[in-house]
């Protein structure tokens, strides 16, 4: 009786602490689209709020490589594009989705710890954690 009771509480536990992960594949098939920046919180606990950002993340995906560029939004519901444009490779090999970015001047990686349709989650080298949500366009027309 008390080994069935041991391995019940390890397959709850397994399963618990599973279903509040995602998988890395549902993790790449949200991270495509436009996100606007919420706030970034640091290692020591320091948080910066965005109230409104004149400046959207857009974030494409094919296969295991992806581009992020910097657009502004414009009232007639276009994008423009400020042309700097940041390649990364996308690696999920440790469990984890990491996306590593290599310029001529600097590389460094992004560990995805969410991605869902509404909520982008990303940290840093330095611990960095920065929240997204999802960028709606403005309709004023």
């Amino acid at each position: 009786m008390k080994q069935y009771l041991i391995f019940s509480f390890l397959v709850l536990l397994t399963f618990t602490l599973t279903s509040c992960q995602q998988n890395t594949a549902e993790l790449k098939q949200n991270l495509a689209g436009y996100w606007e920046i919420e706030k970034v919180t640091t290692l020591e606990g320091e948080t910066k709020e965005f109230k409104i950002s004149i400046i959207v993340d857009y974030i494409t995906i094919e296969g295991n490589t992806g581009k992020r560029t910097k657009v502004s939004p414009q009232l007639d519901g276009s994008y423009k594009n400020n042309g700097v444009v940041e390649s990364f490779t996308i690696d999920g090999s440790s469990g984890e989705l990491v996306l590593r970015y290599q310029t001529p001047l600097s590389a460094w990686n992004e560990k995805v710890k969410k991605a869902t349709k509404e909520k982008l989650i990303v940290v840093n080298n330095q611990g960095k954690e920065y929240v997204y949500k999802r960028f709606e366009k403005l309709n004023i027309y």
